[in-house]
């Protein structure tokens, strides 16, 4: 299942690449001081791709969740930890149907993942017009020796339909803006109602994603493109 994904970078006057033009829209804690800035940066020194965290690389990957009832920009290890470590068994993705019966308790700390594209088989998927989107994520968060905390996650998916179905059986869990705040609201509880609401909020997105490259490779991106 999905591998990568990322935010489509933006070329513009001077000799990095910035996501300047991508609008944060209704998330404002994008656009708090500093947050662009960390954004760009790691975009430029990642080619704007987020990459599965191995166990000695430490790439970590921007996310958004919320914390004492505000949202925040995060940077997390793209592999769930359990018990302070990687799980050993394959914790990059968490299937939506799974979430109550193996990921009970990172399913109460969840996420979203900010993305432009995806990669399936080699086969990139977007929206339509290149739109940005957030995929739903859950969390298990690791104490440090310095006194902060590591922020790990898992990628949700859900069962694939439209164009991505035609190349795997499934695809991310895309939320609509909408939906944001209640998949991220701290009160509310992984539970299968939330697991049901976050599916049938997903379905008018995922019907759309279309295939934007059968090799691999990207075309520019359009536009004004809007993040979230």
């Amino acid at each position: 299942m999905c591998a990568s994904y990322g935010i489509d970078l933006v070329a513009e006057t001077g000799p990095v690449p910035r996501v300047s033009r991508v609008r944060f829209g209704p998330m404002p804690e994008l656009e708090a001081p500093g947050n662009r800035e960390r954004i760009e940066a790691w975009a430029a020194s990642e080619g704007g791709r987020a990459r599965i965290t191995g166990r000695i690389a430490r790439n970590l990957n921007p996310l958004i969740r919320a914390r004492r009832g505000a949202r925040e920009l995060a940077f997390g290890w793209w592999w769930l930890h359990v018990n302070g470590r990687p799980a050993e068994y394959s914790a990059f993705n968490s299937r939506d149907d799974r979430l109550l019966a193996s990921w009970r308790e990172p399913f109460q700390r969840r996420a979203l993942l900010p993305a432009t594209w995806y990669v399936e088989k080699g086969r990139v998927f977007g929206l339509p017009e290149g739109e940005a989107f957030g995929i739903a994520a859950i969390t298990a968060t690791v104490p440090q020796p310095d006194g902060g905390e590591l922020v790990t996650y898992s990628m949700v998916t859900r069962d694939a339909v439209g164009a991505a179905a035609e190349t795997h059986p499934r695809m991310p869990l895309i939320l609509p803006r909408e939906f944001h705040d209640e998949w991220l609201d701290e009160s509310r509880a992984g539970d299968a109602g939330l697991v049901a609401s976050a599916k049938r909020a997903s379905e008018r997105l995922a019907a759309v994603v279309r295939l934007v490259s059968r090799d691999g490779s990207k075309a520019a991106p359009p536009a004004q493109p809007v993040l979230f």
